[in-house]
This record gives C-alpha cells, structure tokens and sequence, in this order.
C-alpha cells in the first residue's frame, strides 16, 4: 500500500520554454506520465536566459541606460510570464493535480538541475533540442571529443 500511496504523489519537472518542443514535451508528460486523478505536483519550469552583452570590436562593452535595462528586465519577466501561462493553459483539464511555475535566471542546463536537485523531484521531462539529424551527429560527435 505504501509504494502505490508514493507513486501517486510524486513531483514532476517539466521545462518549458518558447519552443515547440517543450509544448510536445509538456503534452506527451500529461499522456504518459500524469495519472488524472493522482496527487502529483507538475512545476512547469522557465529558465531565463541571462542578460546579452554586446561587446565592441575593441573589446569594450556597450553601456545601457538603467531604462533600457529596465525594459529588457520587463521583456524577459514578460516571456517568462507568457511561457508558464501557456503551459498552464495545457494542464488545466487535469484533476487533482497540482500545478506550480517557476522561472529562474540562468542556463537552462545549469537551471534544470540545480530546481530539479533543489526541489528534490522524481522526474524531469524535458524537449529534445529540436536539432535535425544531421546536425544532432555533429553535435554528438563534438561532445565525445
């Protein structure tokens, strides 16, 4: 009785982002993965891209104006915002469970990992690239080397 009271309450991780992906990701965990009536909490995860530096050709770096980085501010918490309301959006006609967001700054590799460890959930679901073939190959073969 115990293993199937554990299995009905597990946290599943889910990255979203902009891309067609996550969305099919993010689909395919609610098919597969999420029980209708379990008691699983799904945290709908955004990680935020750090802020781009532009930099001269000298090698100098441009400087911004506190209201252009105030916009830029507001443009990513904008995405982040439109990303997880989205993804909620798909996981609404499911029953019992519980649904967070959450959007953090950084690398989504890095991001993933550290929430994914933090929180200490049972699965994380994630989109592929959305490489093609060809280049996925190339991609592999560099990271062996």
């Amino acid at each position: 009785m115990a293993a199937s009271t554990a299995r009905t309450e597990r946290k599943i991780l889910v990255a979203v982002d902009e891309g067609e992906e996550s969305t099919y990701a993010l689909s395919w965990c609610l098919k597969n993965v999420v029980t209708e009536n379990s008691k699983d909490t799904l945290i709908l995860l955004y990680a935020q891209p750090p802020r781009t530096v532009y930099t001269g050709l000298d090698g100098t770096g441009y400087l911004f104006s506190s209201d252009i980085l105030a916009t830029m501010d507001r443009y990513s918490n904008e995405m982040a915002n439109c990303v997880t309301e989205k993804a909620k959006r798909i996981c609404k006609e499911l029953n019992n469970v519980k649904v967070e967001t959450r959007a953090e700054p950084g690398d989504p590799r890095d991001v993933i990992c550290q929430v994914a460890e933090k929180l200490g959930v049972d699965l994380v679901v994630i989109g592929s690239h959305g490489y093609g073939p060809i280049k996925r190959e190339g991609l592999s073969e560099i990271t062996r080397n």
